[in-house]
Protein backbone atom coordinates (compact mmCIF):
# COMPACT_ATOMS: atom_id res chain seq x y z
CA UNK A 1 0.00 0.00 0.00
CA UNK A 2 1.20 3.56 -1.29
CA UNK A 3 2.13 6.06 1.51
CA UNK A 4 0.21 9.05 0.56
CA UNK A 5 1.52 11.17 2.97
CA UNK A 6 4.93 10.57 1.85
CA UNK A 7 7.15 12.88 -0.14
CA UNK A 8 6.74 12.78 -3.92
CA UNK A 9 9.56 11.07 -5.75
CA UNK A 10 8.96 11.72 -9.76
CA UNK A 11 12.14 13.29 -10.83
CA UNK A 12 10.38 16.43 -12.37
CA UNK A 13 12.39 19.04 -14.64
CA UNK A 14 11.79 22.05 -12.30
CA UNK A 15 11.19 20.65 -8.75
CA UNK A 16 8.44 22.29 -6.71
CA UNK A 17 9.07 25.16 -4.72
CA UNK A 18 8.32 23.16 -1.71
CA UNK A 19 7.79 19.66 -1.05
CA UNK A 20 4.39 18.31 -2.53
CA UNK A 21 3.53 14.44 -1.13
CA UNK A 22 2.66 11.31 -3.51
CA UNK A 23 -1.48 11.80 -3.21
CA UNK A 24 -0.63 14.96 -5.11
CA UNK A 25 1.61 13.99 -7.03
CA UNK A 26 -0.15 10.82 -8.66
CA UNK A 27 -3.36 12.97 -9.12
CA UNK A 28 -0.69 15.59 -10.94
CA UNK A 29 0.14 13.06 -12.91
CA UNK A 30 -2.90 11.85 -14.14
CA UNK A 31 -4.19 15.07 -14.94
CA UNK A 32 -1.08 16.22 -16.67
CA UNK A 33 -1.09 12.90 -18.44
CA UNK A 34 -4.25 14.41 -20.16
CA UNK A 35 -3.15 18.10 -20.78
CA UNK A 36 -0.17 16.43 -22.35
CA UNK A 37 -2.04 14.36 -24.96
CA UNK A 38 -4.75 17.56 -25.21
CA UNK A 39 -1.68 19.51 -26.73
CA UNK A 40 -1.29 16.93 -29.31
CA UNK A 41 -4.53 16.11 -29.91
CA UNK A 42 -5.41 19.88 -30.51
CA UNK A 43 -2.79 21.11 -32.40
CA UNK A 44 -2.90 18.65 -35.21
CA UNK A 45 -5.51 21.16 -37.53
CA UNK A 46 -3.42 23.99 -36.53
CA UNK A 47 -0.01 21.80 -38.09
CA UNK A 48 -2.13 19.84 -41.04
CA UNK A 49 -4.50 22.66 -41.99
CA UNK A 50 -3.18 23.25 -45.56
CA UNK A 51 -3.02 19.26 -45.82
CA UNK A 52 -6.62 19.15 -44.11
CA UNK A 53 -7.84 21.84 -46.52
CA UNK A 54 -6.38 20.10 -49.52
CA UNK A 55 -8.45 17.15 -48.50
CA UNK A 56 -11.85 18.52 -48.34
CA UNK A 57 -11.60 21.47 -50.65
CA UNK A 58 -11.47 24.20 -47.92
CA UNK A 59 -11.38 27.69 -49.59
CA UNK A 60 -8.88 30.24 -47.95
CA UNK A 61 -11.35 32.55 -46.52
CA UNK A 62 -12.87 29.68 -44.78
CA UNK A 63 -9.98 28.07 -42.66
CA UNK A 64 -10.39 30.12 -39.73
CA UNK A 65 -14.24 29.55 -39.91
CA UNK A 66 -13.67 25.74 -39.54
CA UNK A 67 -12.72 26.90 -36.09
CA UNK A 68 -15.23 28.81 -35.48
CA UNK A 69 -17.32 25.66 -35.81
CA UNK A 70 -15.30 23.78 -33.81
CA UNK A 71 -14.90 26.46 -31.20
CA UNK A 72 -18.91 26.37 -30.34
CA UNK A 73 -18.58 23.04 -28.36
CA UNK A 74 -17.49 25.39 -25.50
CA UNK A 75 -21.17 26.13 -24.71
CA UNK A 76 -21.80 22.06 -24.40
CA UNK A 77 -18.33 21.85 -22.86
CA UNK A 78 -18.74 24.59 -20.44
CA UNK A 79 -22.45 22.68 -19.22
CA UNK A 80 -20.75 19.70 -18.58
CA UNK A 81 -17.70 21.12 -16.52
CA UNK A 82 -20.21 22.93 -14.26
CA UNK A 83 -21.50 20.54 -13.33
CA UNK A 84 -18.64 19.10 -11.72
CA UNK A 85 -19.91 21.55 -9.26
CA UNK A 86 -22.88 19.10 -8.20
CA UNK A 87 -21.75 15.55 -8.96
CA UNK A 88 -18.14 16.03 -8.09
CA UNK A 89 -14.91 16.69 -10.25
CA UNK A 90 -14.18 12.73 -10.77
CA UNK A 91 -16.98 11.30 -12.05
CA UNK A 92 -16.71 13.81 -15.04
CA UNK A 93 -13.00 13.76 -16.24
CA UNK A 94 -13.83 9.87 -16.02
CA UNK A 95 -16.51 10.61 -18.60
CA UNK A 96 -14.46 13.47 -20.36
CA UNK A 97 -11.26 11.30 -21.39
CA UNK A 98 -13.11 8.78 -22.61
CA UNK A 99 -15.23 10.99 -25.08
CA UNK A 100 -11.98 12.64 -26.39
CA UNK A 101 -10.58 9.70 -27.17
CA UNK A 102 -13.66 8.20 -28.90
CA UNK A 103 -13.97 10.85 -31.06
CA UNK A 104 -10.18 11.82 -31.57
CA UNK A 105 -10.01 8.31 -33.16
CA UNK A 106 -13.90 9.01 -35.25
CA UNK A 107 -11.78 12.42 -36.88
CA UNK A 108 -9.39 10.18 -38.62
CA UNK A 109 -11.92 8.31 -40.20
CA UNK A 110 -14.10 11.08 -41.94
CA UNK A 111 -14.91 11.20 -45.21
CA UNK A 112 -16.32 14.62 -45.69
CA UNK A 113 -16.36 18.13 -44.72
CA UNK A 114 -19.09 18.21 -42.79
CA UNK A 115 -18.48 14.56 -40.85
CA UNK A 116 -14.60 16.40 -39.88
CA UNK A 117 -16.00 19.12 -38.56
CA UNK A 118 -18.92 17.00 -36.53
CA UNK A 119 -16.04 14.64 -35.21
CA UNK A 120 -13.58 17.55 -34.35
CA UNK A 121 -17.01 19.54 -33.20
CA UNK A 122 -17.38 16.32 -30.65
CA UNK A 123 -14.10 15.87 -29.86
CA UNK A 124 -13.47 19.53 -28.16
CA UNK A 125 -16.49 19.05 -26.44
CA UNK A 126 -15.31 16.39 -24.19
CA UNK A 127 -11.47 18.06 -24.41
CA UNK A 128 -12.56 21.62 -23.28
CA UNK A 129 -14.28 19.97 -20.64
CA UNK A 130 -11.72 18.00 -19.88
CA UNK A 131 -9.02 21.20 -19.43
CA UNK A 132 -11.65 23.19 -17.59
CA UNK A 133 -11.91 20.27 -14.99
CA UNK A 134 -7.92 19.56 -14.66
CA UNK A 135 -6.80 22.98 -14.12
CA UNK A 136 -9.80 23.00 -10.96
CA UNK A 137 -8.29 19.55 -9.38
CA UNK A 138 -4.78 21.12 -9.41
CA UNK A 139 -5.99 24.18 -7.71
CA UNK A 140 -7.60 22.51 -5.38
CA UNK A 141 -4.68 19.74 -4.73
CA UNK A 142 -2.02 21.82 -4.89
CA UNK A 143 -0.28 24.01 -1.90
CA UNK A 144 -0.97 27.36 -2.17
CA UNK A 145 3.29 27.89 -2.29
CA UNK A 146 3.39 25.72 -5.64
CA UNK A 147 -0.28 26.79 -6.94
CA UNK A 148 2.81 28.85 -9.82
CA UNK A 149 4.50 25.77 -10.49
CA UNK A 150 2.06 23.58 -10.75
CA UNK A 151 0.29 25.58 -13.68
CA UNK A 152 3.51 26.34 -14.99
CA UNK A 153 3.94 22.56 -15.54
CA UNK A 154 0.66 21.79 -16.27
CA UNK A 155 1.98 24.11 -19.58
CA UNK A 156 4.89 22.84 -20.13
CA UNK A 157 3.04 19.10 -20.36
CA UNK A 158 0.73 20.95 -23.45
CA UNK A 159 3.69 22.20 -24.66
CA UNK A 160 5.51 18.98 -24.88
CA UNK A 161 2.15 17.37 -26.49
CA UNK A 162 2.11 19.95 -29.09
CA UNK A 163 5.68 19.31 -29.77
CA UNK A 164 5.36 15.55 -30.20
CA UNK A 165 2.70 16.39 -32.22
CA UNK A 166 5.03 18.35 -34.84
CA UNK A 167 7.71 15.83 -34.47
CA UNK A 168 4.96 13.15 -36.05
CA UNK A 169 3.55 15.63 -38.16
CA UNK A 170 7.00 16.17 -40.19
CA UNK A 171 6.29 12.56 -41.32
CA UNK A 172 3.06 13.71 -42.45
CA UNK A 173 3.43 12.68 -46.23
CA UNK A 174 4.78 9.61 -45.61
CA UNK A 175 2.61 8.09 -42.64
CA UNK A 176 -0.34 5.91 -43.90
CA UNK A 177 -3.28 8.10 -44.41
CA UNK A 178 -1.50 10.76 -44.17
CA UNK A 179 -3.12 14.04 -41.63
CA UNK A 180 -5.32 10.87 -41.03
CA UNK A 181 -2.43 8.75 -39.49
CA UNK A 182 -1.86 11.90 -36.50
CA UNK A 183 -5.71 11.52 -35.35
CA UNK A 184 -5.47 7.75 -34.69
CA UNK A 185 -1.49 8.20 -33.04
CA UNK A 186 -3.28 10.62 -30.59
CA UNK A 187 -6.54 8.63 -29.90
CA UNK A 188 -4.54 5.40 -28.89
CA UNK A 189 -2.93 6.74 -25.81
CA UNK A 190 -6.24 8.57 -24.82
CA UNK A 191 -7.95 5.34 -24.07
CA UNK A 192 -5.05 4.11 -21.82
CA UNK A 193 -5.02 7.09 -19.94
CA UNK A 194 -8.69 6.68 -19.19
CA UNK A 195 -8.03 3.19 -17.87
CA UNK A 196 -5.21 4.61 -15.48
CA UNK A 197 -7.39 7.87 -14.66
CA UNK A 198 -9.63 5.21 -12.59
CA UNK A 199 -7.82 5.49 -9.75
CA UNK A 200 -7.82 9.10 -9.71
CA UNK A 201 -9.67 10.50 -6.07
CA UNK A 202 -12.34 13.32 -5.56
CA UNK A 203 -10.44 16.01 -4.60
CA UNK A 204 -10.33 16.48 -0.84
CA UNK A 205 -12.03 19.99 -1.35
CA UNK A 206 -14.95 18.93 -3.22
CA UNK A 207 -15.46 15.66 -0.79
CA UNK A 208 -15.72 18.26 1.91
CA UNK A 209 -18.33 19.98 1.18
CA UNK A 210 -21.76 19.86 2.68
CA UNK A 211 -24.17 17.98 0.05
CA UNK A 212 -27.44 19.47 -0.33
CA UNK A 213 -30.90 17.64 -0.83
CA UNK A 214 -32.49 20.11 -3.31
CA UNK A 215 -32.71 19.55 -7.25
CA UNK A 216 -29.95 19.61 -9.13
CA UNK A 217 -31.77 22.30 -11.41
CA UNK A 218 -32.77 24.80 -7.93
CA UNK A 219 -28.87 24.13 -6.80
CA UNK A 220 -27.76 25.05 -9.59
CA UNK A 221 -29.67 28.35 -9.63
CA UNK A 222 -29.10 29.29 -6.35
CA UNK A 223 -25.42 28.94 -6.91
CA UNK A 224 -25.36 30.95 -10.09
CA UNK A 225 -27.54 34.32 -8.05
CA UNK A 226 -25.11 33.81 -5.15
CA UNK A 227 -21.93 33.70 -7.59
CA UNK A 228 -23.05 36.93 -9.09
CA UNK A 229 -23.67 38.82 -5.59
CA UNK A 230 -20.97 37.64 -3.70
CA UNK A 231 -18.23 38.71 -6.55
CA UNK A 232 -19.52 41.00 -8.68
CA UNK A 233 -16.11 42.90 -9.74
CA UNK A 234 -14.11 39.71 -9.75
CA UNK A 235 -16.42 38.27 -12.14
CA UNK A 236 -16.36 41.36 -14.30
CA UNK A 237 -12.97 41.59 -14.50
CA UNK A 238 -11.96 38.31 -14.85
CA UNK A 239 -14.19 38.04 -18.02
CA UNK A 240 -13.39 40.94 -19.54
CA UNK A 241 -9.84 39.70 -19.61
CA UNK A 242 -10.74 36.48 -21.08
CA UNK A 243 -13.20 38.08 -23.59
CA UNK A 244 -10.82 39.93 -25.13
CA UNK A 245 -7.41 37.68 -24.62
CA UNK A 246 -9.47 35.39 -26.54
CA UNK A 247 -10.90 37.63 -28.99
CA UNK A 248 -7.22 38.54 -29.49
CA UNK A 249 -5.57 35.19 -29.82
CA UNK A 250 -7.60 32.66 -31.26
CA UNK A 251 -6.81 33.49 -34.97
CA UNK A 252 -3.07 34.31 -34.32
CA UNK A 253 -2.39 30.78 -32.74
CA UNK A 254 -3.93 29.07 -35.32
CA UNK A 255 -3.13 30.06 -38.41
CA UNK A 256 0.66 30.56 -37.38
CA UNK A 257 1.47 26.94 -39.44
CA UNK A 258 -0.20 27.94 -42.50
CA UNK A 259 1.45 30.92 -42.68
CA UNK A 260 4.66 29.42 -42.45
CA UNK A 261 3.51 26.80 -44.81
CA UNK A 262 2.21 29.34 -47.02
CA UNK A 263 3.91 32.30 -46.96
CA UNK A 264 7.68 31.15 -46.13
CA UNK A 265 7.29 28.08 -48.39
CA UNK A 266 7.91 26.18 -45.27
CA UNK A 267 7.75 21.98 -45.77
CA UNK A 268 6.24 20.05 -42.95
CA UNK A 269 9.87 19.05 -41.96
CA UNK A 270 10.93 22.35 -41.52
CA UNK A 271 7.94 23.24 -39.59
CA UNK A 272 8.98 20.96 -36.88
CA UNK A 273 12.64 21.67 -37.31
CA UNK A 274 11.24 25.04 -36.28
CA UNK A 275 8.10 23.82 -33.59
CA UNK A 276 10.39 21.55 -31.59
CA UNK A 277 13.97 23.68 -30.76
CA UNK A 278 11.32 26.53 -29.95
CA UNK A 279 8.96 24.54 -28.08
CA UNK A 280 11.43 23.38 -25.51
CA UNK A 281 12.92 27.07 -24.86
CA UNK A 282 8.72 27.40 -24.28
CA UNK A 283 8.53 24.58 -22.21
CA UNK A 284 11.26 26.03 -19.78
CA UNK A 285 10.43 28.96 -20.03
CA UNK A 286 6.99 27.93 -19.27
CA UNK A 287 8.12 26.12 -15.86
CA UNK A 288 10.20 28.86 -14.68
CA UNK A 289 7.48 31.64 -15.32
CA UNK A 290 4.87 29.79 -13.08
CA UNK A 291 7.82 29.39 -10.36
CA UNK A 292 8.55 32.72 -10.65
CA UNK A 293 4.73 33.87 -10.47
CA UNK A 294 4.75 31.92 -7.30
CA UNK A 295 7.29 34.54 -6.21
CA UNK A 296 6.62 38.07 -7.20
CA UNK A 297 3.12 37.37 -8.27
CA UNK A 298 0.30 36.58 -10.76
CA UNK A 299 -0.63 39.77 -11.63
CA UNK A 300 3.13 40.92 -12.72
CA UNK A 301 3.62 38.03 -14.35
CA UNK A 302 0.60 37.58 -16.48
CA UNK A 303 0.89 41.27 -17.41
CA UNK A 304 4.11 41.04 -18.86
CA UNK A 305 3.45 37.59 -20.46
CA UNK A 306 0.60 38.64 -22.21
CA UNK A 307 2.18 42.05 -23.16
CA UNK A 308 5.17 39.97 -25.04
CA UNK A 309 2.48 37.70 -27.28
CA UNK A 310 1.18 40.78 -28.36
CA UNK A 311 3.54 42.15 -29.72
CA UNK A 312 5.14 38.99 -30.80
CA UNK A 313 2.02 37.88 -32.53
CA UNK A 314 2.16 41.11 -34.07
CA UNK A 315 5.78 41.17 -35.68
CA UNK A 316 5.45 37.91 -36.32
CA UNK A 317 1.73 38.53 -39.07
CA UNK A 318 3.96 42.00 -39.63
CA UNK A 319 5.85 40.03 -42.69
CA UNK A 320 9.08 39.92 -40.62
CA UNK A 321 12.13 38.33 -42.08
CA UNK A 322 12.95 34.95 -42.10
CA UNK A 323 15.62 35.31 -39.69
CA UNK A 324 13.80 36.08 -37.23
CA UNK A 325 10.82 34.01 -37.40
CA UNK A 326 12.03 31.09 -35.31
CA UNK A 327 12.54 34.23 -32.31
CA UNK A 328 9.18 35.16 -32.88
CA UNK A 329 7.40 32.12 -32.83
CA UNK A 330 9.12 30.82 -29.74
CA UNK A 331 8.01 34.03 -27.53
CA UNK A 332 4.85 34.47 -28.83
CA UNK A 333 3.53 30.83 -28.15
CA UNK A 334 5.05 30.89 -24.86
CA UNK A 335 3.14 34.16 -24.13
CA UNK A 336 0.19 32.21 -25.71
CA UNK A 337 0.46 29.13 -23.42
CA UNK A 338 1.73 30.76 -20.34
CA UNK A 339 -0.53 33.56 -20.58
CA UNK A 340 -3.09 31.71 -20.93
CA UNK A 341 -2.76 29.13 -17.84
CA UNK A 342 -2.11 32.51 -15.53
CA UNK A 343 -5.63 33.98 -16.93
CA UNK A 344 -7.23 30.93 -16.21
CA UNK A 345 -5.85 30.98 -13.00
CA UNK A 346 -7.12 33.82 -12.20
CA UNK A 347 -10.89 32.66 -12.26
CA UNK A 348 -9.74 28.95 -10.26
CA UNK A 349 -8.12 31.18 -7.22
CA UNK A 350 -10.35 33.86 -6.57
CA UNK A 351 -13.88 32.15 -5.92
CA UNK A 352 -14.67 29.25 -3.58
CA UNK A 353 -14.88 25.80 -4.17
CA UNK A 354 -18.31 25.79 -5.13
CA UNK A 355 -18.59 27.71 -7.68
CA UNK A 356 -15.30 26.78 -8.86
CA UNK A 357 -15.69 24.70 -12.25
CA UNK A 358 -18.52 27.14 -12.84
CA UNK A 359 -16.31 29.89 -13.08
CA UNK A 360 -13.88 27.89 -14.84
CA UNK A 361 -16.44 26.38 -17.43
CA UNK A 362 -18.04 30.29 -18.05
CA UNK A 363 -14.18 31.49 -18.23
CA UNK A 364 -13.50 28.92 -20.77
CA UNK A 365 -17.15 29.76 -22.77
CA UNK A 366 -16.64 33.48 -22.97
CA UNK A 367 -12.54 33.11 -24.27
CA UNK A 368 -13.40 30.28 -27.01
CA UNK A 369 -16.95 32.13 -28.03
CA UNK A 370 -15.48 35.19 -28.33
CA UNK A 371 -12.36 33.63 -30.40
CA UNK A 372 -15.01 32.08 -32.76
CA UNK A 373 -16.07 35.75 -33.31
CA UNK A 374 -13.02 36.98 -34.53
CA UNK A 375 -11.95 33.90 -36.29
CA UNK A 376 -15.15 34.75 -37.91
CA UNK A 377 -14.08 38.29 -38.43
CA UNK A 378 -10.94 37.42 -39.58
CA UNK A 379 -12.55 35.35 -42.89
CA UNK A 380 -13.79 38.82 -43.81
CA UNK A 381 -10.69 40.61 -42.82
CA UNK A 382 -8.90 38.51 -45.30
CA UNK A 383 -11.15 39.16 -47.95
CA UNK A 384 -10.57 42.97 -47.78
CA UNK A 385 -6.64 42.97 -47.49
CA UNK A 386 -6.29 38.97 -49.62
CA UNK A 387 -3.63 38.37 -46.87
CA UNK A 388 -3.93 36.73 -43.31
CA UNK A 389 -1.50 38.74 -41.75
CA UNK A 390 -3.13 42.02 -41.59
CA UNK A 391 -6.51 40.39 -40.73
CA UNK A 392 -4.46 38.94 -37.53
CA UNK A 393 -2.76 41.87 -36.73
CA UNK A 394 -6.45 43.67 -36.68
CA UNK A 395 -7.60 40.97 -34.08
CA UNK A 396 -4.51 41.60 -31.23
CA UNK A 397 -5.93 45.19 -30.61
CA UNK A 398 -8.00 43.94 -27.87
CA UNK A 399 -4.86 42.85 -26.13
CA UNK A 400 -4.40 46.00 -24.15
CA UNK A 401 -8.16 45.51 -22.64
CA UNK A 402 -7.02 42.19 -21.21
CA UNK A 403 -4.14 44.00 -19.45
CA UNK A 404 -6.14 46.64 -17.87
CA UNK A 405 -8.82 44.23 -17.04
CA UNK A 406 -5.80 42.33 -14.99
CA UNK A 407 -5.24 45.45 -12.90
CA UNK A 408 -8.50 44.91 -11.16
CA UNK A 409 -8.29 41.57 -10.32
CA UNK A 410 -6.74 40.62 -6.24
CA UNK A 411 -3.30 38.84 -6.73
CA UNK A 412 -3.63 35.15 -5.38
CA UNK A 413 -0.10 34.30 -5.03
CA UNK A 414 0.91 32.72 -2.20
CA UNK A 415 -2.17 32.60 -0.12
CA UNK A 416 -4.38 29.76 0.38
CA UNK A 417 -8.05 29.45 -1.76
CA UNK A 418 -10.10 30.06 1.55
CA UNK A 419 -8.05 33.03 2.35
CA UNK A 420 -8.72 34.30 -1.05
CA UNK A 421 -12.62 33.47 -1.22
CA UNK A 422 -13.90 32.59 1.86
CA UNK A 423 -14.46 29.39 0.86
Amino acid sequence: MTNDSAPARFLWILRPPVTIDRRTERIFLLIGSAVFFAGYDMNIFFLAAPQIQATFHIPENQIALTTAYFRLAAVFAMLIAASADLVGRRRLLLVTIFGQAVFTLATAFADSYTTFVGAQFFTRVFGYAEEMLCFVVIVEEVTARARGWANGTLTSMDFVGAGVASLIFAGVTVLPGGWRALYVIGAVPLFLVAFLRRRLPETARFAAQEHKTKSKFAETMDMLRDMVREYPGRLAAIFIAVSAWGFAISAATLLASKVLQSDYHYLPWQTTALFVPGGLVGLGLAIAAGRLSDRIGRKPMAFAIVALCGVCFYLFYGGAPAWAMPILWTLAFFGFFSGDVLVAGFALEIVPTRYRATVSGLRYLVEISMGALALILEGHLYDRFHAHGPAIQWLLATIPITLIALLFLPEPAGKTLEEMSGG
